[in-house]
């Protein structure tokens, strides 16, 4: 296993993080503040072996940034009777940009006009019909990373071309969108145990608004559309504890761009400052599940 030691009959919640960051933090503040006993376990170095029930946790608490990691480490901890949340399905479907539109889609939850091309040709194809402007986004990622802008048909070939010259076979993978002409903002909403604890905009200087890129953010009123498609959203995927990221069309529609299940608040935080603390609402619905 790990580090961490078996105790039997000791029920104390894991929280699975290979980095540890400001959220991280205020989670383990709000854990010993409360007098929740946990264990920080990096995935970098834990093990789990085929069979084997006997963990010393209950609950476990999934931050692990590493997608694949992350969805390993559930499966593994679910196997071995430990609750986590969020649940190995939710991990999946959120770390998958094609399975969280799948999942969206089929529960009705408004989206941009998506497609997925299983070549880079096909990718070309299907912009074809979504039409210009759109943008192209990796399957599983973070921050923004990868996600291209593409103009026309020209600047599409050059970076499939490029996809199609990649060794890894997710990569020649085409997830395309249209792209909206957002009012240099999105909105994040932050959903834990199916109830909204706020909303920020999000703005920056380029297509990316992540905070962790230098966007910056400020309250947003949750309107009654708000808050209703953000549990729509988060319900969609099974998620327990989710961000969800909503975008406004020209027309003021909302529209739901992904779904986190590791969501990151610290700029959600401060923006919102006392009136809302994240951490201590995740450890309520830790306890209410436990």
């Amino acid at each position: 296993m790990s580090a961490t030691s078996e105790r039997p009959g000791d029920r104390r919640v894991a929280v699975l993080a290979s980095r540890v960051g400001a959220d991280e933090k205020r989670l383990f503040d709000a854990f010993d503040r409360r007098g929740v006993p946990f264990d920080h376990v990096d995935t970098r170095s834990q093990w789990f072996a085929a069979g084997r029930h006997a963990l010393p946790w209950g609950l476990a608490l999934n931050r692990e940034i590493g997608q694949f990691r992350a969805a390993y480490a559930a499966r593994c901890l679910t196997a071995a009777g430990v609750h986590v949340v969020n649940s190995t399905e939710a991990t999946e479907v959120c770390g998958d940009k094609w399975r969280t539109t799948m999942a969206l889609e089929a529960a009705g939850v408004a989206t941009p006009r998506t497609a997925l091309g299983l070549t880079p040709q096909a990718a070309l194809a299907a912009l074809d019909s979504i039409g210009y402007p759109a943008v192209i986004k990796p399957l599983v990622g973070s921050w923004g990373r990868l996600v291209v802008p593409l103009h026309d048909r020209a600047g599409a070939e050059g970076v499939l071309e490029y996809a199609a010259a990649l060794s890894g076979p997710q990569s020649h993978l085409g997830y395309v969108q249209e792209l909206i002409e957002k009012p240099g903002r999105d909105i994040r909403v932050i959903v834990v145990g199916g109830q909204v604890l706020g909303a920020v905009y999000r703005t920056g200087e380029s297509l990316r608004t992540n905070v962790a890129l230098g966007g910056q953010t400020r309250p947003c009123e949750v309107t009654p559309e708000i808050d209703k498609l953000s549990l729509q959203a988060a319900a969609a995927v099974g998620a327990d504890i989710a961000g969800v990221d909503l975008i406004e069309d020209r027309d003021g529609r909302l529209l739901v761009l992904e779904v986190n299940h590791r969501v990151e608040f610290s700029g959600f935080q401060s923006a919102l400052g006392d009136q809302v603390n994240v951490a201590d609402h995740i450890i309520d619905h830790l306890l209410e599940r436990a």
